[in-house]
């Protein structure tokens, strides 16, 4: 049994080499007690075994990276087909009759009396409303009476005149009174007629704004009538500057309103106003509708007038064309193909070369994805 003091010494050794194999600087002695010699033994075992699970993260590292790559992402896709489109220009309107006309007061006056004739036939010249025309008529008095006293006056100097008893100039002067309160006796009779409210055309009274006793304006907006024929009926649409060019007369135009959805509704573009409105950089075209139309008068109308259209082309989503390319899948990869467009419409655009029917391609397009990378189409939504 070795001495106490050589027991302690070969202890620290041993620390010495367990701490030295820790750091990794284990040293090759022939000298190394035996006791140590299955420390280092196992350390050794243990340093083996670390280095086979590094190697093994290394190669699972490598596998995800090969899988990250070589994997297909999922794309939403679009499917080229045959059919028609049409380039159209869109435009707003209002249904109106071809053929009416407004009725409205040219003086202030409160309304006296109304016809409850909304709805009905009436023919021209037929009083629609009466305004009220007491001032008017007082002052027609007067002056009949003035009238009537200088005839009397013109009656007395041609008398005496007959028998030389005044003068030639003296009878004229009263003459020249005379026509002069001819022509206001018939212009004031002309302002009491103004005070009846008459139907300017035959047809239907369209629509009758206003009650007995309320004051009639001269506004623009103060229309007390509007009379018409309910058919033919056409609509006033409203055409941007930047479209109006392509706009002809006889273009089929597509027509939406959202209380007939489902419906086909058409016209036919009519005339074209050649004056635009400088303000709202619009001009004016009239679109003539069927007369079998289930539009009615006053509504409002989004027309789609088309400009050009092609049949039995292929087509493609317009989201899916971008700068003249789409993106195609092929054996399961993604081909940026240049493609050649005709015929524009808003929701698709006809392809003249590049994409074949049945070709699959990214729809909405993808700038971000590169040329070649492995893909696969989306599962469709339900």
């Amino acid at each position: 049994m070795p001495p106490p003091c050589s027991a302690r010494a070969m202890m620290r050794r041993v620390g010495r080499e367990l701490h030295d194999m820790n750091e990794g600087r284990l040293p090759e002695r022939d000298d190394l007690p035996a006791v140590a010699t299955p420390l280092a033994s196992a350390r050794r075992l243990a340093a083996g075994h670390a280095r086979l699970v590094v190697a093994a993260g290394l190669m699972l590292c490598l596998a995800i990276g090969a899988w990250w790559f070589s994997r297909a992402f999922e794309v939403p896709t679009a499917v080229a087909t045959k059919g028609a489109a049409a380039e159209v220009v869109y435009a707003t309107g209002i249904v109106e009759p071809t053929h009416w006309a407004k009725v409205a007061a040219l003086q202030r006056k409160r309304i006296v009396d109304i016809c409850h004739c909304e709805g009905r036939t009436v023919a021209k010249g037929d009083v629609l409303a009466r305004l009220d025309d007491v001032e008017e008529k007082a002052v027609l008095a007067e002056l009949e009476a003035r009238l009537k006293r200088f005839k009397e006056d013109a009656e007395r100097l041609r008398l005496l005149l007959d028998r030389n008893a005044t003068t030639r100039t003296l009878y004229e002067d009263k003459l020249t009174q005379v026509r002069e309160y001819e022509a206001r006796v018939s212009a004031q009779k002309d302002r009491i007629l103004d005070l009846e409210l008459r139907a300017p055309m035959d047809g239907v009274v369209l629509r009758r704004d206003g009650e007995i006793g309320e004051i009639a304006g001269i506004n623009a907006g103060d229309v007390l009538f509007w009379v018409g024929q309910p058919k033919p009926l056409r609509i006033v649409a409203e055409i941007s500057e930047d479209d109006i060019a392509r706009v002809k007369e006889g273009q089929k135009v597509l027509l939406r309103h959202e209380g007939l959805q489902g419906q086909m509704l058409t016209a036919v573009v009519g005339t074209l106003t050649p004056k635009g409105d400088p303000q709202t950089k619009t001009f004016r075209a009239y679109l003539t509708l069927p007369d079998d139309t289930q539009l009615k008068i006053g509504m409002s109308i989004e027309a789609n007038i088309v400009v050009r259209e092609a049949t039995d082309v292929v087509l493609l989503p317009a989201e899916a064309v971008i700068g003249g390319n789409v993106i195609r899948l092929v054996d399961g990869r993604a081909r940026r193909t240049p493609v050649v467009l005709g015929v524009r419409g808003t929701r698709m655009v006809e392809v003249r070369s590049g994409v074949s029917p049945g070709d699959i391609v990214v729809s909405p397009y993808r700038a971000s994805l590169k040329d070649g990378a492995r893909v696969r189409p989306a599962p469709a939504r339900p």
